[in-house]
């Protein structure tokens, strides 16, 4: 995996240890596309490990005059929550929920999201529809990038090795702007986009006078069609106006054939997408979809946590956590995943193993308040850390409430998936004591049963609120 970690607290540090390592050098803070890379043995040559994601003031979403300003650490959680972006960036929010499920949403980063550059992630295609650019930092300075200029290929930029991205900035959208984002994945959630679309409309009246059309997931990179664009531009949105930009932003791209969809088929989709957009659009419905309070799992601090001082870690370094209200000091297992170090090295094997890429939710604890998959989070982020695992929900020698119900509705089946239930379940009522059937069905988005027995799970979390109240 990785030579030494640094847990580091502030972005001069990170940027020292940056200059100094170079090439060998990753930084990390969410780490959801790292970890997975790093352990398929897709990132090569990587030594160093750079945590940014205990340096303060970097999980901001702010208004700088007409720019809104998305801190490097804003995780997608963060954007979901933001009335600033739901209100002025609402293709990015819409986007944000979107990704993965609640204990993904609260580790992975816009920011990671964007340097990782995948054509299929989701929240670059309205970043590029909104205008972004990135703020980069090094020892040397700052400087601006657009969007549209930072990537040079597939996974490709123009960062330095040196470098590190600080902020996401783009245009507040005004009130004569509408916009939205769409994605077509093989399931509700935890999907990959087959194909994702951005359209971003500025009216005069019912006229369209400027238009913006963002693809994933159909070339290397997000792409704009600005054929389709222009087609719209000084036209009211009218079924025969619609259906002729959707037609030519269908024919703009030549999409690959792959394990998720044929290119016949994505470009098929394109046109349905897009025209679906243009319709929502003029009706203006394109907010009616929003979930007014979503399950978040990340706790009364939003999964917030400080570092006091910077620590390396290497082979022989410690590393000290407060875990399930006891502190532990271990030294060994700098170099596994939080999962691992949890069942290998404390000794406390209720959190399991299901897929070890984030997909099954088995994995799920609580880091510093917040739901995240053990799997996906590097054993010395602990350093310094609160964390809980399904060991930890007993209190005083009783069973919580969610476990009762499991037992009680019989909604332990195999067992295997049962504690990242568990976790899911006791964050939502720790957050929504009498959560609705949606809450529910949300905060289980990133937990599989293999089992299929989700009726069961459903009726006893929603019978164990009703002992929380």
């Amino acid at each position: 995996m990785w030579s030494q970690y640094f847990n580091v607290t502030s972005i001069s540090e990170a940027l020292e240890l940056l200059a100094k390592y170079r090439e060998k050098a990753r930084i990390i803070a969410g780490g959801t596309d790292l970890l997975i890379e790093m352990e398929r043995h897709q990132r090569q040559g990587i030594e160093a490990l750079i945590d940014i994601s205990r340096v303060p003031g970097l999980d901001m979403i702010r208004l700088h005059g007409d720019q809104i300003r998305v801190g490097a650490l804003v995780t997608h959680n963060h954007v979901v929550d933001s009335k600033l972006v739901i209100e002025r960036g609402y293709p990015l929010a819409q986007a944000a929920w979107e990704v993965g499920a609640p204990q993904i949403r609260n580790r992975a980063t816009v920011a990671g999201n964007v340097i990782t550059g995948s054509a299929a992630n989701d929240t670059i295609t309205p970043l590029m529809a909104l205008g972004a650019e990135v703020t980069l930092a090094s020892l040397e300075g700052e400087r601006s990038v657009p969007l549209s200029a930072f990537y040079t290929g597939l996974r490709r930029n123009v960062m330095r090795p040196d470098e590190m991205l600080t902020a996401i900035s783009f245009p507040a959208m005004s009130s004569n702007e509408r916009g939205m984002f769409i994605k077509l994945g093989l399931r509700r959630a935890q999907a990959i986009s087959v194909v994702n679309v951005t359209v971003l409309l500025k009216f005069d009246g019912d006229t369209v006078r400027q238009a913006a059309i963002t693809l994933g997931c159909v070339a290397p990179t997000i792409i704009r069609v600005p054929v389709a664009e222009q087609s719209l531009v000084g036209r009211t949105l009218t079924e025969a106006v619609i259906a002729d930009a959707a037609r030519l932003a269908a024919a703009t791209p030549t999409p690959i054939d792959d394990i998720r969809s044929t290119a016949e088929y994505r470009s098929e989709m394109i046109r349905v997408l897009v025209a679906r957009a243009l319709r929502t659009l003029a009706a203006g419905t394109e907010r009616a979809g929003w979930p007014e309070a979503p399950a978040m799992l990340w706790g009364a601090h939003e999964g917030a946590a400080q570092l006091k001082q910077a620590a390396e870690h290497n082979s022989h370094s410690t590393i000290t956590a407060t875990i399930n209200g006891a502190t532990h000091s271990v030294a060994s297992g700098q170099h596994k995943t939080l999962l691992r170090f949890l069942r290998e090295d404390v000794g406390l094997p209720g959190t399991k193993e299901g897929c070890a890429e984030g997909e099954c939710g088995a994995c799920t604890v609580f880091l510093d308040g917040a739901a995240v998959m053990a799997c996906m989070v590097p054993a010395p982020r602990a350093d310094g850390a609160t964390i809980t695992t399904v060991e930890g929900l007993r209190q005083d020698g009783e069973l919580h409430p969610i476990q009762t119900a499991f037992v009680e509705h019989g909604a332990v089946q195999c067992g295997y998936c049962t504690p990242g239930f568990l976790m899911a379940g006791a964050k939502l009522l720790e957050e929504f004591p009498q959560p609705t059937h949606e809450q529910v069905e949300q905060s289980i988005t990133g937990n599989l049963c293999r089992c299929t027995g989700y009726y069961k799970i459903v009726e006893a979390i929603e019978a164990a609120r009703k002992t929380t109240s």
